[in-house]
C-alpha cells in the first residue's frame, strides 16, 4: 500500500482531518504521522508523499525532507523552494507576472550578528528616508521580509515613525510598502497550484483575521481575478499549498501577502464553510500524487512563466 506521511507542529485539526479523510476512502493509499529520531545519509524514505506543516520552524525536518525528495518522495510544499519564501521576492515575482503590487522597498537590516563588522558592510549606504518615503507614500506599512502573523508590522505616518520602527526592528530585514486603502479584501486558499477558494477576509492587525463564511458576498469579477492571479503565481513559484491575500481598490487587486510556505488551514480559522474544502481538496491532491509517481522539481524555470 502507498503511504503518505504528515509532519505537523502545534496544529491538530487540519492534519488530523486530512489523515482521517485519506484513510476513510480505503483507496490503496494510507496516511500517518511521521516519527523521526535521527536520519542516516541514504536512509530510504518509506513515504510516497509527505505533507509538511512544520519544517519552516524545525531545521532538522527541512534536512530530512530534502533527502526524501531527492529519493523520489513528493513533498508538499517542495522543500527546495522554502528559501524563496520572502515577501519582497514574492512582490518582485508577482510584478514580473503582471500581478499588481503596492510600491515596495526592502531596507538594510538595522543590526547584524556580532561577527559581522563594518568591514563586511562596506557596500552599505545610509537610508535616504525622505526619498524612500516619497517613493511609497504616506501613510505606509513597515513589515518584515520574512515571517508573518502580523509580527513587527507598523503603520507609518511620518519620517519619525519610520525611523522609530526601524530602530525597533533589530536584526529583521524590513520592507516599506505603499498602503492601499482597500474596499474589499480577499484571501485565496490554494492546493496543488490550481485549486483555489477565494474568500472575503477581514484582516485584524495584531490578531487572527476573519474568514467570511458567505461565499456569495464577493464581486464575481474580483473573485475571478483573485483566483486567476493565484493560479498564475503558484505555477511560477512552485507551491502546492499557499494562501494569498489581495487588497481590492476600484476592482484592481493588489498582492499584499502571497508567499505562505505553511499557511493557516486550522478549523478555528476556516470554520464550517471552508474547512471541509481544504481537507477534501488536500486529500484528493495527496492521493493523486501518491498514485502518479511524480517527483518534486529541483530547479526553477522562471523564464517559462515570466513576461519578456
Amino acid at each position: 500500500m502507498l503511504k503518505i506521511g504528515v509532519l505537523r507542529g502545534r496544529e491538530d485539526s487540519f492534519p488530523d482531518a486530512v489523515i482521517d479523510e485519506i484513510n476513510r476512502r480505503d483507496c490503496g493509499v494510507s496516511a500517518e504521522y511521521i516519527h523521526l529520531g535521527g536520519t542516516s545519509c541514504g536512509e530510504p524514505c518509506p513515504y510516497r508523499v509527505i505533507l509538511d506543516r512544520i519544517s519552516h520552524e524545525v531545521p532538522y525536518y527541512e534536512v530530512y525532507l530534502k533527502q526524501a525528495s531527492m529519493q523520489g518522495t513528493y513533498v508538499v510544499n517542495n522543500p527546495f523552494w522554502m528559501h524563496v519564501d520572502d515577501k519582497f521576492f514574492g512582490y518582485a515575482l508577482a510584478k514580473q507576472l503582471g500581478i499588481p503590487v503596492p510600491k515596495t522597498v526592502v531596507l538594510p537590516n538595522r543590526r547584524y550578528e556580532a561577527d559581522i563588522t563594518e568591514g563586511s558592510l562596506r557596500n552599505m549606504w545610509p537610508i535616504d528616508w525622505d526619498a524612500r518615503l516619497q517613493e511609497v507614500g504616506l501613510p505606509c506599512i513597515m513589515k518584515p521580509a520574512f515571517g508573518g502573523g502580523w509580527k513587527s508590522v507598523y503603520k507609518i505616518y511620518s519620517k519619525d515613525d519610520a525611523i522609530r520602527a526601524y530602530e525597533e526592528s533589530g536584526s529583521l530585514t524590513m520592507t516599506l510598502q505603499e498602503f492601499i486603502p482597500w474596499q474589499d479584501y480577499i484571501r485565496c486558499l490554494s492546493v496543488g497550484k490550481d485549486r483555489v477558494r477565494a474568500i472575503r477576509y477581514i484582516p485584524r492587525p495584531m490578531g487572527q483575521g476573519e474568514y467570511v463564511q458567505d461565499q456569495s458576498v464577493l464581486d464575481p469579477h474580483d473573485k475571478e481575478m483573485a483566483e486567476e492571479y493565484t493560479k498564475r503565481f503558484n505555477t511560477a513559484i512552485g507551491y502546492d499549498m499557499n494562501a494569498l491575500e489581495f487588497a481590492v481598490k476600484d476592482h484592481v487587486l493588489y498582492a499584499i501577502d502571497i508567499t505562505n510556505y505553511v499557511c493557516d488551514f486550522d478549523y478555528r480559522s476556516l470554520k464550517d464553510a471552508h474547512f471541509p474544502w481544504v481537507v477534501n481538496t488536500m486529500a484528493d491532491f495527496l492521493i493523486e500524487k501518491a498514485k502518479s509517481g511524480e517527483r518534486n522539481e529541483v530547479t526553477a524555470n522562471w523564464g517559462k512563466y515570466l513576461n519578456k
